[in-house]
């Protein structure tokens, strides 16, 4: 199966606008992702689906790839959809959000594999969660949280804690959803002929649109993937990451 990974990356995000031209150590947020994902390995290409030629010149400026979006977007994954014209033989899909400058081999290699063999084939989309165990994190609706199946698939998202911890005997696992997608390229054009649905709508999570179209999502653990940079807050978070990680070589 012919592999791509695409990074969409919209310059005035709510609520940290000009986040992915920041710079985090010597380079920007955006052109950390690109790297790193590159970096993998795992990819027959790799590109940034952008909305500002400030991003599409820091890409392109530094010999990466990179695609102008054509149009306005509700969400990353209409935006990415768009671009696949670009790449007419992809077959796997994944969506890596341009915020997540952390992104490894490992768990992109485990989310991929879930595509492969019998059981694969029936996989249409899947995800990437880690555990969250910080009670001021489980709280914190910057932090989408998923409850899945006993298998893995998704039940559902929200920035609410869930599940709720009524009984206090009960030891529930909290699991944040990790922004990284990967799609079977039909799943993919199929979401963009869904409208936005009522509780993506009232989460801003687009994730939700697939569950509400009976679309099961395949969930997978992995370890720590690092810090989103979703708030000013997240930024100084990942430069200390990064610090930490450049003190251990």
């Amino acid at each position: 199966m012919k592999k791509i990974a695409l990074i969409p990356a919209r310059y005035a995000a709510t609520r940290f606008p000009g986040k992915l031209m920041q710079k985090l150590g010597d380079q920007t947020v955006i052109l950390s992702t690109y790297r790193s994902t590159v970096q993998t390995g795992l990819f027959d290409d790799v590109a940034v689906v952008c909305d500002s030629e400030i991003i599409y010149n820091e890409i392109t400026g530094n010999g990466g790839k990179a695609v102008m979006s054509r149009r306005e977007h509700e969400c990353g994954t209409d935006r990415i959809a768009e671009a696949l014209d670009a790449f007419p033989d992809a077959e796997i899909i994944v969506n890596v959000q341009g915020d997540e400058p952390f992104t490894s081999k490992a768990p992109m290699e485990k989310l991929l594999r879930v595509f492969e063999g019998a059981d694969g084939a029936a996989v249409q989309v899947a995800s990437l969660m880690q555990v969250l165990s910080d009670p001021v994190a489980i709280a914190d609706p910057n932090y989408v949280k998923v409850a899945v199946d006993l298998r893995d698939n998704a039940l559902f998202f929200s920035r609410s804690p869930i599940p709720y911890h009524r009984d206090q005997q009960a030891k529930p696992v909290y699991y944040e959803h990790i922004g990284i997608y990967a799609f079977r390229r039909q799943t993919l054009i199929d979401f963009t002929q869904l409208p936005v649905s009522p509780l993506e709508a009232a989460e801003k999570i687009e994730c939700l649109r697939y569950l509400e179209n009976g679309i099961r999502m395949k969930m997978v653990v992995t370890e720590y993937m690092g810090v989103e940079i979703d708030t000013p807050e997240d930024l100084l978070k990942a430069e200390q990451y990064l610090a930490g990680k450049s003190a251990k070589y």
